[in-house]
């Protein structure tokens, strides 16, 4: 072993950080941080600490909302502020579990008998994690109630999807709004209940509602009679929500082990207890982000999972950690346009695409492999003498991690011992952590989206605006008005550009009722009802 090796080997030794209780370990040997960062950033690890108790305990840790931020009481009721919410999330886990059960016994069934098929219609937070949970654990010859998932107000893909269910009639409908007022997922439940009418089946006795109490949904559910309602809480956001009935309930449903989702979780939050950083895992993420990004996300993450099951986690971090730390300004409203960019997808199939440009291209990222030890449940056959599909996979991750360092691109890795629901819950555990960690060593709120709440507002608007079209077309009858005449007569001279888009789409779709009558350039076409 020359020098150079040597150096590199107790470099690995110092940086290879070995959680046994939780079957983790973080490799941070190939960040360049210096020896002595972690004592430089104590004062700032002690405030998000400190941050973290009072979240925990209760105090108001979303100003913007004036809410609390419960998450972490999920997986823990004791942890819980009070008795009130202890019993809240006590009585939820054994209310899914119980109704679970009776889906299962065929207790509680479809039109066409037992539920055999599970649907799930939300966006965002409200179908990330059980998606990736779904994926990840699920496998067709063992899952109780085969799932499915619409997450868009795309009516093409909506469809799809619907006609991708062998049978409405054994259809469990799981609808997830914590508002009630979410416009992609109240679209995907009524063109949802439309295929049901349509098939002849009662869409009120096959659905169930998850959402706020007293939400518009929850009205709904409660006045249609659904099957069931499932609460979401005021301080639990979207984001964070998979071991909330969000999360918990599909998974029970399609047969997953909640109760070990759930004690992964716990166990990893135990350790995260613990004030020493080199002794918590999400202490030491979340100093690697601000490291290597300068406390300014100025290097985006890359998540290369090495292992198929594990295909959806960049897209759960994706939202996770941009929708949290993407903000403006600073809890002393600062302008500070903080963030870190997120994107990834799995090795090794990414070393035939973008790996190219990670290793000679633009250095304005770091790469966070997620490496599982077991390859899974059946032996693997060998592909050459001694060797399986496994150590290939096995070596490609640590190949390319050796590849990019030679090129002075920085990464870490995480391993697993193999992908269960316990480990699951620890994953997910540590990255709510450590954004939660992060926050407060750049002074963030990271559990309001004001960002996402402006693009609501402005599609709202838009549909407005689109009625308003739609009126005078009607209204004018035969007559065929170009875009600077609509627009004039609505009163929105300023919003010609957004006229174009919507008439242009509704031209577009036969049946809208309007016709496009073109002219010497698209924007002197004329428009009228078809």
């Amino acid at each position: 072993m020359n020098n150079k090796d040597e150096s590199s080997w107790l470099k690995f030794q110092r940086r290879f950080l070995a959680f046994t209780p939780i079957g983790l370990s973080i490799d941070i040997s190939r960040m360049n941080y210096k020896d002595d960062y972690f004592e430089t950033m104590k004062p700032a690890i002690d405030h998000a600490l400190s941050a973290m108790k009072a979240l925990e305990d209760g105090a108001i840790a979303n100003p913007d909302e004036n809410r609390m931020v419960g998450h972490y009481w999920l997986r823990n009721p004791a942890k819980a502020p009070n008795n009130t919410i202890r019993q809240q999330i006590e009585s939820n886990l054994e209310h899914i579990l119980q109704f679970a059960a009776q889906v299962h016994s065929g207790a509680v069934c479809g039109a066409n008998g037992p539920f055999q098929y599970l649907l799930v219609i939300g966006i965002g937070g409200s179908a990330l994690g059980p998606q990736f949970v779904s994926h990840a654990l699920g496998h067709p010859n063992h899952d109780k109630l085969q799932p499915f998932f619409i997450d868009n107000t795309d009516a093409d893909g909506i469809e799809a999807v619907l006609n991708t269910i062998p049978d409405l009639g054994k259809t469990l409908c799981l609808v997830v709004s914590k508002s009630g007022k979410t416009i992609e997922t109240r679209n995907g439940m009524l063109e949802t209940k439309h295929a049901y009418e349509q098939a002849g089946i009662t869409f009120e006795k096959h659905a169930v509602a998850i959402t706020g109490e007293n939400s518009q949904l929850d009205q709904v559910a409660l006045h249609d009679r659904w099957l069931a309602r499932f609460p979401m809480w005021d301080w639990v956001g979207g984001r964070t929500s998979e071991f909330s009935a969000v999360g918990l309930l599909p998974a029970a449903l399609q047969g997953i082990d909640i109760t070990a989702m759930l004690a992964g979780a716990h166990s990893c939050d135990e350790l995260i207890g613990n004030d020493n950083a080199n002794d918590n895992p999400a202490i030491i993420l979340a100093l690697m982000w601000f490291y290597i990004g300068n406390g300014h996300g100025d290097k985006a993450m890359v998540v290369l999972p090495y292992k198929d099951r594990l295909l959806l986690f960049s897209r759960y971090l994706q939202q996770l950690v941009m929708e949290s730390l993407g903000k403006e300004s600073d809890l002393d409203g600062k302008v500070v346009h903080q963030g870190i960019t997120v994107y990834g997808n799995k090795g090794s199939t990414d070393q035939h695409a973008y790996v190219q440009q990670l290793r000679d291209g633009l250095p304005n990222f770091f790469v966070t492999f997620i490496s599982v030890l077991n390859d899974g449940p059946h032996p693997s056959i060998e592909v050459e003498p001694g060797i399986t599909s496994g150590d290939y996979l096995h070596g490609f991750l640590h190949g390319t991690k050796q590849a990019l360092y030679e090129k002075d691109r920085e990464s870490m890795t995480l391993t697993i011992n193999e992908v269960s629901p316990f480990s699951l819950g620890v994953l997910i555990a540590l990255y709510e952590r450590a954004v939660g960690f992060y926050a407060p060593l750049v002074n963030i709120n990271a559990y309001h989206q004001p960002g996402v709440e402006a693009g609501k507002k402005a599609a709202a608007e838009l549909i407005a605006l689109q009625k308003k079209a739609m009126a005078l077309l009607r209204e004018s009858k035969d007559e065929s008005l170009t875009l600077d005449e609509i627009a004039n007569r609505i009163g929105a001279p300023k919003q010609v550009e957004s006229l174009f888009r919507i008439l242009e789409h509704l031209a577009a779709n036969p049946g809208r009722g309007v016709r496009k009558i073109p002219g010497p350039n698209p924007f002197l076409a004329r428009y009228r009802l078809a």
